[in-house]
């Protein structure tokens, strides 16, 4: 008779013990990244226009030179960020030369429709500094998260594009996106002929 005591006690001392509070699943956890607020310096290269440039891009990629054609290549590299914005400058010989650069400006951006949710276009103008331009900012999975061109309509043109060194997830690269949307945005806010 002792074994049913012993039972009987035991399955009492673990319903006693056991007894607590119901098991809550952990909440989501969402990623946060903050990136300092942006320090910007005017950068004059060798080339016919000067921009502001984030202190956060540590450095400026090599200047890749076509002086035949009078076009350069421009990397803007943000190694914490895993991004480059490159630029490409051409000399604008005329019209309808002006018009073809535009023309394929766009077109490279309609490229990014098959994979983007959606591209928005943002025009600019500044008509004090003769700089005119247009900036996209593309949403989803798509290779650039941002392009855009400029010119000041008659002998410079500067197109851009945003890249990230991954496979485009754009849940993952959007903080890196914003914050580098923003950067772009003041580079062509700040960027002046050298004529």
């Amino acid at each position: 008779m002792l074994k049913p005591k012993l039972i009987v006690t035991a399955l009492v001392a673990g319903l006693l013990f056991s007894c607590g509070e119901d098991p809550v699943p952990k909440p989501k956890g969402y990623l946060r990244l903050e990136y300092p607020a942006p320090d910007y310096q005017n950068t004059d290269v060798k080339l016919p226009f000067t921009f502001d440039k984030n202190r956060l891009a540590e450095r400026i990629g090599s200047i890749k030179a076509d002086s035949a054609n009078n076009i350069y290549g421009v990397d803007i590299n943000y190694p914490s960020l895993k991004g480059t914005i490159y630029l490409t400058y051409k000399n604008v010989r005329s019209k309808e030369q002006l018009l073809d650069f535009i023309k394929d400006a766009q077109n490279m951006t309609q490229k990014h429709v098959i994979k983007a949710d959606e591209i928005i276009e943002q025009p600019y103008i500044n008509k004090e500094d003769r700089v005119y331009g247009m900036f996209y900012e593309v949403g989803g999975n798509a290779a650039s998260q941002s392009q855009f061109y400029v010119t000041d309509s008659t002998s410079h043109f500067i197109n851009g594009s945003l890249y990230f060194y991954a496979k485009p997830n754009y849940d993952s690269i959007y903080p890196a996106a914003a914050y580098l949307k923003n950067d772009i945005k003041h580079l062509m806010e700040s960027l002046r002929w050298k004529d």
